[in-house]
């Protein structure tokens, strides 16, 4: 027997509240070993953080408590040493958790997610969850895809996650009607973009995100605009300090270079559209951090 199928059956054998408590320790001493199946062990996904996984930085995707994330304070950043989640992955999946009921079972689509089989073998454990590509040589989706004609009958899913997709799809209007159709009255969409820009306006030159994919549109506030004229409530769901931030109650951040326009996202800003999702302990707690990286729309199906 390896070591490694030895340490996975002795954790098998221990309560998870006690591999909670020990892990952080045992992390900041030397002794902890990456969990390489945590998918099987992690609670539920809507499950909230215990007063023990509070005390320092915790992933809400694997559970995965400790001292600090790997790399900086940034959107793309900040990863989670046990899953490799970064921090848009973990805003993304708070948001849909925190703001929806518990629906264990339901039928949902994640477009073009980051993470790999562990993450998607621990969503399959709560809902029908598949993954959709338009190009299958990127992510390597369940289903192929094209958001400007989706090829599944109405009202087949329930909820959608789509992270950093429709910037890159070209005619928005049609792919935010295609997704409306496709989801069951009552359903739900967490469409997540990369806001660097307070207004929407296309590239003025070429420009590619990863897997050498072209940008079509970069979106600002008033994408709100677009989601609704397709059928949807939606509202933007950001951290408490950026709301702050947006209705002027906090001075303006420094972007220290790191590419996004805080001057033009505060000129456009749409306070009445927004939610508070994070307050500032949860936001420090998971890495939403710094407060302008993070905006998710909330687009609800009547």
């Amino acid at each position: 027997m390896t070591d490694a199928s030895l340490r996975a059956r002795v954790t098998a054998l221990v309560p998870p509240s006690v591999l909670d408590a020990l892990r952080p320790t045992a992390r900041r001493i030397g002794l902890a070993a990456p969990v390489t199946d945590w998918w099987q062990l992690a609670g539920p996904v809507w499950k909230s953080p215990s007063s023990t996984e509070q005390r320092d930085r915790w992933c809400n995707v694997c559970r995965w408590t400790g001292s600090a994330f790997l790399g900086e304070a940034h959107t793309e950043s900040a990863m989670c040493p046990q899953c490799g989640s970064i921090a848009r992955d973990r805003f993304l999946l708070w948001c849909f958790t925190n703001r929806s009921p518990k629906m264990r079972g339901a039928r949902i689509i994640e477009t073009s997610p980051r993470l790999g089989d562990d993450y998607r073998q621990y969503m399959r454990r709560w809902f029908s969850y598949r993954t959709s590509d338009f190009d299958l040589s990127a992510h390597r989706g369940d289903i192929q895809l094209d958001l400007q004609s989706i090829e599944l009958p109405d009202a087949a899913v329930d909820v959608i996650l789509t992270p950093h997709v429709l910037e890159h799809v070209p005619d928005t209007a049609t792919a935010l009607s295609e997704l409306f159709r496709v989801i069951a009255p009552g359903g739900r969409m967490y469409l997540q973009i990369p806001i660097v820009y307070g207004a929407t306006a296309a590239p003025t030159e070429p420009e590619f995100h990863a897997d050498n994919t072209p940008v079509f549109w970069n979106f600002g506030w008033d994408l709100t605009d677009v989601v609704r004229a397709a059928g949807f409530t939606t509202t933007v769901l950001v951290t408490e300090e950026y709301d702050a931030v947006l209705r002027g109650r906090l001075p303006e951040p420094d972007p220290h270079g790191d590419g996004f326009h805080v001057d033009t996202l505060l000129e456009h800003a749409r306070p009445d559209d927004l939610e508070v999702v994070a307050d500032r302990a949860q936001s420090r707690l998971m890495g939403f951090e710094p407060c302008y990286h993070f905006a998710t729309w909330e687009c609800l199906r009547p």
